[in-house]
């Protein structure tokens, strides 16, 4: 073979773990999802936990594992997950402990395929939507992520969350950001977030009401005198806002952080984000916005639930549109881990992209908008982070994973 990894007489790979594969080990008759083609019957060579290649799988060669013509992809990347909050508070009043939740929800990321995710820590003091948002919560999210870290079934990691009107939030993420200093692991990714309603995400302020009526159980006519005060209140902290904006871009400008804008709504605000140093839109709320981000070179990130349900659910731009007008490189679970695989392939099964492009929305591409570059792609070099999928119609299954040990660059 081309490459030299794989030759005659070779000893057998090591035995296998219940924890990870071993370092060293051939997997074969898969699919494998490239970057820009589907390569049938192939074989993917490990060694040292990284890919040392991907070929054709040859006639009369045996693998340590047969892939039975499964999907080999890579392991799914989530750059913006609520889920873990989710988790932590199942039902109103019965809250869980916190590292009881991180291991469950491991469990789900595990079972969807995700082998990195970005937990949103929300640095704000709120509890206007239905989940009652602290800086102590926040506190606790990152010390059970760190506690966590890429030891267990997934690579854990933090995605901060910052209300921009709030200044318990901005206080304490400028606290953080102190703490770890240089001593994070890759990218320290930061969003930046306005949910007052009449703007934004919730542009049409009935969308935000409705939110209340059903998961605070309140009436039409108290949500819409929530929503009346919340808007008086948070117009009262501009001022907050834009120290909050200030303080941020000097932060990305000076590369300590990589800045994500949360819910652009048009090209105004993408100009606005590039001039802070701003490194990726998440979430556009308008067609218009995300081209503009597109134009600058960003990348763009939208929901997977989105996808999914085939549109928004407050109104705001369709997830498959913006996939069929080439505007979206990476797709987020948001708050359903199981929803990314679903979301590339039906996406793939409806013509909106070519599989490996799909595929790339929930991998390559999220990787990139994490910055991280060890992962994401089925290219010798990278981590051996792997997935075996069977397609399914119309739902795919995660028939595996096989996610690589913690040595190597930690990127």
């Amino acid at each position: 073979m081309s490459t030299g990894v794989i030759s005659g007489g070779q000893a057998p790979a090591p035995g296998w773990t219940l924890g990870v594969p071993p370092s060293d080990y051939v997997l074969g008759h898969v699919r494998a999802v490239l970057a820009n083609r589907v390569l049938d019957d192939a074989l993917v060579a490990v060694r040292d936990g990284r890919i040392a290649a991907v070929e054709p799988h040859p006639a009369g060669l045996e693998a340590d594992v047969d892939g039975q013509g499964l999907l080999c992809l890579p392991g799914l990347v989530d750059v913006h997950s609520d889920g873990l909050e989710k988790e932590l508070l199942p039902r109103p009043g019965a809250e869980l402990p916190m590292e009881f939740a991180l291991l469950s929800f491991e469990g789900k990321l595990r079972a969807a395929g995700v082998t990195t995710a970005f937990h949103g820590a929300a640095f704000e003091e709120s509890g206007g939507r239905g989940v009652r948002r602290t800086l102590d919560n926040a506190r606790r999210i990152c010390a059970a992520v760190a506690s966590r870290g890429a030891d267990g079934l997934v690579d854990h990691r933090i995605l901060h969350r910052l209300d921009v009107r709030c200044p318990e939030g901005l206080a304490g993420l400028r606290q953080r950001l102190a703490d770890i200093g240089g001593t994070g692991r890759g990218p320290v990714l930061v969003s930046h977030e306005d949910h007052t309603p009449g703007q934004g995400q919730y542009t049409d302020r009935a969308y935000y009401e409705r939110y209340l009526v059903g998961t605070r159980g309140v009436t039409e006519d108290e949500a819409r005198a929530y929503v009346d005060r919340l808007i008086v209140d948070r117009d009262g902290r501009l001022d907050v806002r834009e120290e909050a904006l200030d303080w941020l871009g000097e932060q990305a400008r000076a590369g300590r952080i990589r800045l994500l804008g949360h819910d652009p709504s048009s090209p105004h605000e993408i100009e606005e984000l590039c001039e802070r140093g701003g490194a990726v839109a998440e979430f556009p709320t308008t067609v218009t916005a995300a081209k503009a981000a597109r134009e600058h070179g960003m990348p763009v990130v939208m929901g997977a639930p989105n996808v999914l349900r085939g549109h928004s659910h407050n109104g705001n731009a369709s997830g498959r549109e913006l996939v069929a007008r080439g505007l979206v490189t990476a797709l987020a679970s948001d708050y359903l881990p199981s929803g990314l695989l679903g979301a590339a392939l039906l996406l793939a099964e409806e013509g909106l992209a070519p599989l490996p492009d799909a595929v790339g929305l929930v991998t390559g591409g999220a990787a990139d908008v994490a910055g991280l570059t060890d992962r994401g792609r089925l290219a010798p070099g990278l981590r051996a982070d792997l997935v075996l999928a069977e397609p399914g119609r119309p739902w795919p299954v995660v028939a595996a994973v096989l996610r690589a040990g913690t040595g190597g660059d930690a990127a």
